[in-house]
């Protein structure tokens, strides 16, 4: 794992493709039978890119706080957003854009000091050799998704390995090209991971990018990190992860999809993610011309402001105390000297901190207006650390979205979990 990844918190994923056209569901309106596929596939007609402006969008993205961003090259439906020399299906060749989407947004990324991820799918719903062979989970009696399997008995074993063969042309595309820093990946549950030989996937990667992080959708279980979406764990992964989220209820653009997250929801979000030690990977969808919703441009905006009020909370800074120890998320300092306390409402004269031996040596606001606070230990016995109160005075001018406060410690965190009595 790069150590740029755990430290960069934030991401941007971005779901654009010709779904934004009509504004239907990327891949899965065809595949779940709301549109036709003949249907789906003529919005590459409507597909322009004409306000598409990758610098635009590498300098949202930076303002926000994020330190990588995601793209779609290609999603289920197979259309590809770069020049593939592998078939027709692309922004270049099939649609009035005549773009390199891909191209243009990693270089505007890298003159933006922004690390590249991209989106990848392995399936593949639209080529003709894709739906060729079913895996051996899958009863003959089961007919499944026609986009996905044939039916018992129609298996063709050369048109899988024709597909495979594109699979793995289109993926070196990418690699020698861009040269990506993170390969998203996407798609795998269709096959068997022996049908999809993922270690011959794993060595070609390592050998054009071997510094290149890849995330864990990937069947096989290759891959560096993670990949839950829509909702923060309870209990964390133990290693590096990353939570996917939407701003509204779509990935991809769908106008009439209006309910979006509140900037306080997204901090909050954001901030029990980070406390949990991952990273938040925010989508935006943007619209088939390029341009991305007011609404979505309004909440980054925001979010980077925020985050550029408590950079020292976020950035240098890992998983914080479980638990139990703080209502709220936490995060502590690289070197274990700092705890940073998020509190989302407004405390009631104090906050308090349980279950930690360390001394606490000082208590401030963070923000806009830094502030000391006054601390008290109260209680303990022997090996019971008692607790830590931290007074918030009713006149502190807090942070309108969301207050921090910054503990320094003696030393690094001494926790104190259990006490059992023989």
């Amino acid at each position: 794992m790069q150590p740029w990844f755990e430290q960069a918190k934030l991401g941007i994923f971005i779901h654009y493709g010709i779904y934004a056209v009509d504004g239907v569901a990327e891949s899965w309106s065809f595949f779940n039978g709301e549109v036709s596929h003949e249907d789906y596939l003529a919005q590459l007609d409507g597909f322009t890119a004409a306000s598409f402006d990758a610098d635009a969008w590498a300098a949202l993205f930076a303002a926000s706080g994020a330190r990588y961003a995601v793209l779609t090259a290609k999603h289920h439906d197979g259309v590809a957003l770069y020049d593939t020399a592998q078939n027709a299906l692309s922004t270049v060749r099939a649609t009035p854009a005549r773009r390199d989407i891909v191209a243009e947004y990693v270089d505007a990324l890298r003159a933006h000091d922004l690390k590249v991820g991209i989106y990848f799918s392995h399936l593949d719903w639209t080529h003709p050799d894709y739906a060729s062979v079913r895996p051996a989970s899958m009863s003959d009696d089961e007919r499944g998704n026609p986009f996905a399997v044939p039916a018992a008995g129609e298996e063709d074993p050369a048109a899988w390995e024709r597909f495979l063969t594109f699979h793995r042309a289109q993926l070196t595309e990418i690699l020698e090209r861009f040269l990506p820093d993170l390969l998203w990946f996407d798609g795998d549950w269709e096959r068997d991971p022996e049908q999809w030989r993922m270690d011959e996937v794993r060595d070609l990667i390592h050998a054009i990018t071997p510094d290149a992080v890849i995330n864990g959708r990937m069947s096989g279980g290759f891959g560096d990190y993670a990949t839950p979406e829509q909702g923060v764990p309870i209990e964390p992964p133990h290693g590096p992860w990353e939570l996917c989220l939407t701003m509204n209820d779509s990935w991809g653009h769908q106008g009439r999809d209006t309910n979006y997250k509140s900037v306080r929801q997204l901090v909050r979000i954001f901030a029990e993610t980070i406390g949990g030690g991952g990273n938040l990977l925010l989508d935006v969808g943007p619209r088939e011309d390029g341009s991305i919703p007011e609404e979505q441009v309004e909440r980054l905006t925001a979010l980077g402001d925020w985050i550029g009020r408590h950079d020292t909370a976020i950035h240098g800074t890992v998983r914080g105390l479980p638990p139990g120890h703080v209502y709220g998320p936490s995060t502590i300092s690289a070197d274990g000297t700092r705890l940073f306390l998020f509190c989302f409402d407004r405390p009631r004269e104090f906050v308090v901190v349980r279950g930690l031996r360390t001394e606490v040596v000082g208590a401030r606001l963070l923000g806009a207006q830094p502030r000391e606070l006054r601390r008290e230990r109260v209680g303990g016995l022997g090996d019971v650390p008692g607790w830590e109160y931290i007074h918030v005075p009713d006149d502190v001018e807090l942070d309108p979205v969301c207050t921090v406060i910054e503990l320094t410690l003696a030393g690094p965190p001494d926790i104190y979990r259990e006490h059992t009595r023989d």
